[in-house]
């Protein structure tokens, strides 16, 4: 009898381990993604490079990171630029501080845009709402047609901001 009492504690033990994520992910905003000292450029209106075409490219190619988010498990809120869909779900995107960056005003710098990568896929429709993103962070530079990113993210959880 006193064995099956500790058989019963550690089932019960393995169950509720189980049931625990290891490592919850850590809320950032977009600050987080910028070394302390350093001042993104201020974010203008299109009719700003409308008068000032020559101000439309990316700024800063070679922003400082921050190191330390390297593996990091994080959230992040901000907006989706589609770069790859499959059945009607966005399956890779670069996600952005704010609504209209590299499609209707010039991309943040590198330190303010992450690559996604999404496997299951977001629905296109609601990819213009904002989103909460959650996965692995990496301090890991990729030049791509848009932008240039200075962190990637393989995303185990693409959800609307709410």
């Amino acid at each position: 009898m006193k064995w099956l009492g500790i058989i019963l504690f550690a089932i019960t033990g393995l169950v509720l381990s189980a049931a625990v994520p290891a490592q919850d992910a850590t809320e950032i905003e977009w600050k987080d993604l910028v070394p302390e000292g350093y001042t993104p450029p201020p974010v203008r209106s299109q009719a700003y490079y409308d008068m000032n075409p020559e101000a439309m490219g990316q700024p800063e190619l070679n922003a400082p990171v921050v190191e330390a988010l390297d593996g990091k498990k994080v959230r992040i809120p901000g907006f989706v630029v589609q770069l790859q869909a499959e059945d009607s779900k966005v399956i890779e995107f670069l996600l952005v501080p704010y609504e209209g960056a590299c499609i209707h005003v010039p991309p943040p710098p590198p330190n303010q845009v992450v690559l996604v990568r999404f496997a299951d896929g977001y629905p296109i429709r609601q990819a213009f709402n904002p989103v909460w993103v959650e996965g692995t962070i990496k301090v890991e530079r990729a030049d791509g047609d848009l932008a240039v990113v200075a962190y990637q993210m393989d995303a185990v959880e693409v959800t609307p901001y709410m």
